[in-house]
């Protein structure tokens, strides 16, 4: 089978647990792009946050492309065409910033420049947040956050256990309405319906002229099941969830075993 693109993601899947790429990682990926294969990063980070990650393996020519927020953002990295957006509106915020209150949970949201919280005592995990993906943080008020804002992604954010009580207090009609995403351990994110990993890669692939039997996709946490169940190979890391590997339709090493490595090789020529 011809793999024409990839779809990787970052956290656990490209980068090992020094959140460093391997060199054999880097050496397979460009040589993989030279030779025609579309490397693309597919992360829920927003883009300030993977700037690194692209210019290390030179994923800034004319056709590269980076998938980022969980398929909110799908964008061509050197010119900053916009391929396919998804956003949250006023009254997805308003919403969203009153059902956190009641759960009594931390929240944050983003847009293409900064992350914001109405919280006066910021959780640390936004403040981890904000250094991870290189974003200003900025406390802004429920009032102050105006419609003419494009809220890429919003993030329910605590402690373990205070995040998991406040997720099952969530009616199943807000479930329904937004796509979530528990991404880590303290992280809920939430994203316009339309958005996932999977519906990116379809977009990005239609826009390439590339059928879904051509694409790969490899990664290890919840947010990345729609875009291996999607792609014609689904790969699962050594290092995956359960559910994802049962999802995927092969899988390989672990992220610091080389295993983005290791698959793409048996695809290479």
């Amino acid at each position: 089978m011809t793999v024409k693109l990839v779809a990787i993601d970052i956290d656990g899947t490209l980068l090992d647990s020094n959140r460093k790429i391997t060199p054999k990682v880097k050496e397979t990926l460009q040589k993989a792009n030279e030779n025609g294969m579309y490397i693309v990063l597919c992360t829920g980070r927003p883009l300030p946050g993977v700037k690194e990650q692209l210019a290390e393996l030179d994923l800034y020519g004319e056709n590269d492309y980076v998938i980022t927020y969980n398929g909110s953002l799908v964008q061509a990295t050197k010119t900053n065409e916009i391929i396919s957006q998804y956003s949250l509106s006023q009254d997805d915020f308003l919403e969203i910033e009153l059902m956190s209150r009641k759960a009594g949970v931390h929240l944050h949201t983003i847009d293409d420049k900064a992350i914001y919280t109405a919280n006066r005592d910021i959780g640390k995990y936004t403040v981890h947040e904000a250094y991870l993906v290189d974003m200003p943080l900025k406390y802004r008020t429920v009032e102050e956050m105006t419609p003419d804002m494009s809220i890429i992604k919003m993030m329910m954010i605590d402690e373990p256990e205070i995040l998991d009580q406040a997720i099952s207090q969530l009616p199943d009609s807000f479930i329904e309405k937004y796509t979530t995403v528990k991404s880590t351990d303290f992280y809920y994110e939430i994203l316009n319906k339309e958005a996932s990993k999977g519906n990116a890669l379809a977009k990005l692939s239609e826009h390439l002229g590339i059928t879904q039997s051509e694409t790969m996709a490899i990664g290890d946490n919840e947010n990345d099941l729609s875009m291996i169940e999607y792609a014609g190979i689904g790969v699962a890391m050594g290092n995956a969830t359960d559910s994802v590997k049962a999802a995927a339709d092969i899988q390989t090493t672990s992220n610091d075993e080389d295993g983005v490595a290791e698959v793409l090789l048996k695809y290479m020529d």
